[in-house]
């Protein structure tokens, strides 16, 4: 098989959440396991840091593998859903897993896999551990998929172990509260192994504390360590000074990475180098503030609070759920514009009710299905939308939302493309 002959069949073949949702979703780690078994668990073979939570954990995982990039490292990163290309889910230092490698790799074990039957994320999984260990990675940065007790990524034993923060989200298969929530993602806290909550939040905290009290591990909540001040933007990047126990340590710290919601991410992520100097690695200041500053650049990081364009302007954002959203809602209102024009397409799996209760009624919007079967019908999105007080049109495609945007917004409106990670991916 060539490339697309074998995505093609990774992409039909393999059980795959992100297209079809909890049908693709496997609720134990035999597979995961039978497969690391099979590639000679590979998973063993290097040194890693394992990144859970509802929020923030991909923006937390690039962030981390471009200070570990940036101290000369050569760094594994496997993040998931991808946006353009399958690739994404895999890179060393910033470049993408080879075209040669996944064909091999698939034709390579193919026979055994068919006898395993994985999922499409656990033979993906098997094949960036595999990826990392023939490349002698000094470090992967592993990003869970889902929860985190049963997700596929829970095999590793990691440097450290951390979790950004719980809101409710995939609630058919991790629970409908915080604390059940909570209990699936502590479920990555390994015996002796130091965890860092991005959040201390109600409902979560004792949950953590208990989990890593039971594991004989360190817990250390970073809002508690670490405090954000004078958040603004200066010269294309989001600046901000950092105060650690009420001390201050950066002045005027970067980032590529413009969401104001990253002031969390980036606390979760100097609390985690904090314990990564305690196990040896040598990451100084100079060091951090070069990788928070170029994550995009490093890593190729993408969807997060993403300009597209000026003149109008254009953004793109991939939060999808109750917390992400209200971030993503208050950087808009906080945004100079005269008319917000929302380009809104969301999967059926999830409870968007109270979602689209929290949109402002004020915007005009677009609605759409990105292409894959888990979207929501543009129709039955509009539906649910008027009853919640919003008014639009509905759209073939996230291009065609895009287009006729376009055609109506001035040069100081903004519009705005979210609801769903593959709403963004589709115009990115």
């Amino acid at each position: 098989m060539n490339y697309q002959q074998t995505i093609d069949y990774l992409f039909s073949q393999l059980p795959m959440f992100q297209r079809i949702g909890s049908a693709a979703y496997k609720a134990d780690l035999n597979n995961t396991i039978a497969i690391c078994k099979l590639l000679g668990n590979p998973e063993d073979k290097f040194r890693s840091i394992h990144v859970a939570g509802t929020n923030g954990k991909g923006s937390t995982s690039h962030m981390l593998a471009s200070i570990l990039q940036s101290a000369g490292l050569k760094v594994g990163l496997y993040t998931s859903p991808h946006l353009k290309d399958f690739r994404e889910r895999i890179k060393i230092n910033g470049e993408l897993i080879s075209q040669n490698y996944v064909i091999d790799f698939v034709e390579k074990n193919r026979s055994e896999f068919e006898i395993i039957q994985p999922s499409f994320f656990e033979m993906t999984v098997g094949l960036a551990f595999d990826y990392f260990a023939s490349e002698k990675v000094d470090i992967a940065v592993i990003e869970v998929g889902l929860g985190g007790r049963l997700d596929s990524t829970n095999v590793i034993t990691p440097e450290v172990s951390v979790i950004t923060n719980i809101s409710l989200d995939h609630i058919a298969l991790l629970g409908n509260t915080i604390e059940k929530i909570a209990e699936e993602k502590a479920g990555i806290i390994k015996p002796g192994i130091p965890v860092v909550i991005g959040e201390s939040q109600l409902g979560s905290k004792s949950v953590f504390i208990i989990k890593a009290k039971i594991n004989n591990s360190s817990i250390t909540f970073a809002d508690e360590l670490f405090e954000t001040s004078n958040v603004q933007y200066k010269a294309g990047y989001l600046q901000m000074d950092i105060e650690k126990n009420g001390v201050l340590i950066y002045k005027n710290l970067e980032s590529e990475l413009r969401g104001m919601y990253q002031r969390k991410n980036i606390a979760t992520v100097l609390c985690t180098v904090e314990l990564l100097k305690q196990r040896g690695f040598e990451l100084n200041d100079c060091v951090v503030r070069k990788g928070i500053r170029n994550a995009i650049s490093y890593t190729g990081l993408l969807g997060r609070w993403q300009v597209l364009s000026e003149d109008p302007l254009v953004i793109a954002d991939t939060a999808h759920n109750e917390a992400g959203i209200n971030e993503v809602l208050h950087q808009i209102k906080n945004t100079p514009h005269k008319q917000l024009h929302f380009i809104l397409g969301m999967v059926n799996d999830k409870e968007i009710a109270k979602i689209l209760q929290m949109l402002p009624s004020n915007a005009i919007y677009y609605f759409c299905k990105a292409n894959i079967p888990r979207a929501l019908a543009a129709e039955e999105l509009a539906e649910q939308a008027k009853t919640a007080g919003l008014k639009g049109t509905i759209h073939s495609s996230v291009a065609d939302a895009l287009v006729a945007a376009k055609k109506i917004a001035g040069s100081e409106d903004v519009i705005f493309i979210g609801g769903s990670t593959f709403t963004v991916a589709e115009v990115i």
